[in-house]
C-alpha cells in the first residue's frame, strides 16, 4: 500500500497556513523562501485587503533580480503610503532568500492584515544566517570560513549593493561569527582540538585566609615570612649547578705585528 509523501515543513504556524489557503492565491507556496522572494505572492496577499492599490497586472512572477527589485519597489511605495512598517532587514532577507526571513515576513503581514498576534515572534532576534543549521551538524560536517561566507552572503546581495566597503563589512561580520562558533566548539569539546590547560588552570587555588583582627593578621604575616625564609634554604640546597673556571692566555701584540 502506497502512502502519500508528507508535506515538507515550512516553518509557519498552522493558523498562518490556514490563512494563506483561505486567500485563494494563484499558486500554493511550497518553498516559502523561494516562492516569496520575488514579492508576487506578497502583492496578492495585500490585494485581498487593498484591491485598488495592488493591480496584479503590474507585477511580474519572475525570478531575476531586476524583477524582484521592481515588484518590491511597488510594495514599498504602498507601505510608505499606508504607514505600514516592515523591517528593512526582513525585506532584504526575503529578496535574497536568507534562512527564516520569508517565514518571519509572512507572519508579520498576517499580524498586520488580520490584527491577530502570533506567540513566539514578539521580541525575536533577527538572525538570517545558517547558525542554527550548523549547530545541528556534527563538527566534521560544519562549514569552514570560506563556506560560511558563501552560505551567508548571496550573489544577489553583491549585485544589488556593489559597494566594496559594504560587502567587506558583511564578510568581516560573517568571519567574526564563524570564529565565535569555533571558539565555542573548542570550549565544548577540548579533547577533540587537543586543548591543553594553562598554567593558571593547573595551579592550586588556596582559599583566602580569614582575618579576625590586627593581631591575627600580624601573626599570619610573621608565620608566612617564617615559612618563606625556611623554604629558601631548601630551594637553594636543591640547586645543583657547578661552574668550571677557564683560563685564557692573551697573545702578545708585538709578536703579531712582527709576523
Amino acid at each position: 500500500m502506497a502512502y502519500a509523501q508528507p508535506p515538507k515543513k515550512t516553518g509557519l504556524p498552522r493558523e498562518v497556513l490556514k490563512w494563506l489557503q483561505s486567500l485563494d492565491l494563484s499558486f500554493s507556496p511550497k518553498n516559502i523562501r523561494r516562492d516569496f522572494s520575488n514579492g508576487y505572492l506578497v502583492a496578492e496577499m495585500f490585494s485581498w485587503y487593498y484591491h485598488e492599490d495592488f493591480p496584479m497586472h503590474s507585477y511580474n512572477n519572475g525570478t531575476s533580480l531586476p524583477t524582484k527589485q521592481g515588484n518590491w519597489a511597488q510594495i514599498e511605495r504602498f507601505l510608505v503610503k499606508q504607514n505600514i512598517h516592515l523591517q528593512k532587514e526582513v525585506l532584504d532577507g526575503t529578496i535574497h532568500c536568507k534562512p527564516g526571513a520569508a517565514e518571519l515576513l509572512v507572519q508579520e503581514i498576517y499580524t498586520i492584515l488580520t490584527n491577530r498576534r502570533i506567540k513566539g515572534i514578539q521580541g525575536r532576534e533577527i538572525d538570517f544566517t545558517d547558525r542554527d543549521y550548523q549547530d545541528q551538524l556534527p563538527m566534521l560536517a560544519r562549514a569552514t570560513a570560506s563556506k560560511a561566507i558563501k552560505n551567508n552572503l548571496r550573489l544577489t546581495e553583491v549585485i544589488a549593493e556593489p559597494n566594496i566597503s559594504t560587502n567587506q563589512r558583511k564578510v568581516q561580520a560573517i568571519i567574526h561569527m564563524h570564529l565565535e562558533q569555533r571558539a565555542a566548539e573548542r570550549v565544548q569539546n577540548p579533547k577533540r582540538f587537543n586543548v591543553k590547560p594553562t598554567l593558571g588552570e593547573l595551579a592550586v587555588r588556596l582559599p583566602p585566609s580569614s582575618h579576625h583582627g590586627d593581631d591575627s593578621s600580624d601573626g599570619n604575616t610573621s608565620v608566612q615570612s617564617g615559612t618563606a625564609k625556611s623554604c629558601e634554604p631548601s630551594i637553594r640546597s636543591k640547586a645543583s649547578v657547578h661552574f668550571k673556571e677557564i683560563e685564557v692566555h692573551q697573545t702578545d701584540r708585538r709578536s703579531l705585528i712582527a709576523i
